[in-house]
């Protein structure tokens, strides 16, 4: 399926299902926020990375406007749908501020496997236990996908794109899990240092057996 949607270029990566929330000041997305509300159709986020609007982004639909502010301004929520891929940007549309883009729909497959992501979720939770963080997600364990987790393995946000990219819940499942094989131990080991580090200079209690 190929149509044209209103844009707006982010520098973030947005996935399907996920809740983003935007405040919403310059005039050109003050129009196209209006224009989305009244008119009940969705928007297009593709990612720029690098000050460079990348090929693929996420078609979202606005949830709610928060608040409104005398000057125009907005708070909005705005959910994930679905991947596109731009095949053209059309940065002049009649009558509006805003560009927009011919896209895509690449075919998306969701079935993964949850054994893997079982074992992704224990190395998420072992990052965040090196990292002091806590994090509940919204739903049950055996009910996530890759998608729901991305944001919070620790991924650059060039990762993050190249995540956005992968078109299957399995490919998705196997960057996460080599992601995570990498990433915990090096954390690990910067926590133990950092314990050493501050150890130094300290009186310390030690002793060998045996000596």
């Amino acid at each position: 399926m190929t149509n044209f949607i209103p844009i707006f270029p982010l520098p973030v990566v947005v996935y399907p299902d996920e809740r983003i929330n935007l405040h919403i000041f310059e005039p050109r997305y003050k129009q196209l926020i209006s224009e989305c509300m009244q008119q009940k159709k969705p928007f297009g986020i593709p990612a720029v990375i690098n000050d460079k609007m990348k090929e693929y982004g996420t078609l979202v639909h606005l949830v709610k406007v928060e608040k409104e502010y005398p000057g125009g301004e907005m708070d909005i929520r705005a959910e994930g749908i679905k991947v596109f891929r731009v095949l053209e940007v059309i940065r002049e549309v009649p009558d509006k501020l805003y560009a927009g883009a011919i896209v895509h729909y690449p075919r998306n497959i969701r079935k993964g496997s949850l054994e893997l992501m079982q074992k992704i979720l224990r190395s998420i939770r072992e990052l965040h236990a090196v990292l002091r963080v806590t994090k509940d997600f919204s739903k049950p364990d055996d009910e996530l996908l890759s998608y729901d987790v991305a944001h919070h393995s620790g991924l650059s946000t060039e990762e993050e794109y190249d995540f956005l990219c992968l078109l299957h819940e399995l490919q998705r499942l196997e960057y996460l899990k080599r992601h995570l094989e990498k990433v915990v131990p090096l954390m690990s080991e910067m926590e133990k240092l950092k314990e050493r580090v501050k150890l130094n200079g300290h009186f310390r209690n030690l002793s060998v057996d045996d000596f």
